[in-house]
């Protein structure tokens, strides 16, 4: 994947289902998508409410037997781009390679660091005032161990 035809988002301080549903739609009209900064994109909410509703979804497991899952993602990329899958009609084959398509990063890869980067400013700035958690804490909360997060 060269960088001259992937469409490249900063996710800092951005709300994640803004982002998503723009990804999601560029996925599907056939781009390939990265998102980078993705730790720093945020999650409207409460701070214990959503650390809460997250902590009760990781704890779902099947009944019969509890190491076959379903498993939820702790670290931050993964989270994220698992999210992004819930905004695309997954059971078709136009889904799953539309999710193929989307690349989700932790910081800047080297790759990506002179890219021009799409910036969503609108939903930026009007989500600061209302609350709000950073996707790198609910990480950390939910058990995410990274030497960067303090």
């Amino acid at each position: 994947m060269s960088t001259e035809n992937v469409k490249v988002y900063d996710a800092e301080k951005i709300v994640v289902g803004r982002l998503g549903t723009r990804v999601a739609k560029d996925a599907l009209m056939g781009n390939n998508v990265v998102i980078v900064n993705v730790e720093k994109a945020i999650i409207t909410g409460d701070r214990r409410s959503v650390i809460e509703a997250f902590k009760v979804k990781r704890d779902i497991r099947t009944s019969s037997n509890p190491t076959r899952g379903p498993f939820h993602e702790r670290r931050p990329d993964m989270m994220v781009r698992r999210m992004f899958r819930g905004m695309l009609p997954w059971p078709t084959p136009r889904g799953k390679a539309a999710y193929k398509r989307i690349k989700v990063y932790i910081g800047i890869p080297e790759k990506y660091m002179n890219a021009e980067r799409i910036v969503l400013e609108k939903s930026r700035y009007r989500s600061m005032k209302n609350k709000f958690i950073q996707v790198s804490e609910l990480s950390h909360e939910l058990g995410w161990r990274s030497s960067e997060v303090a």
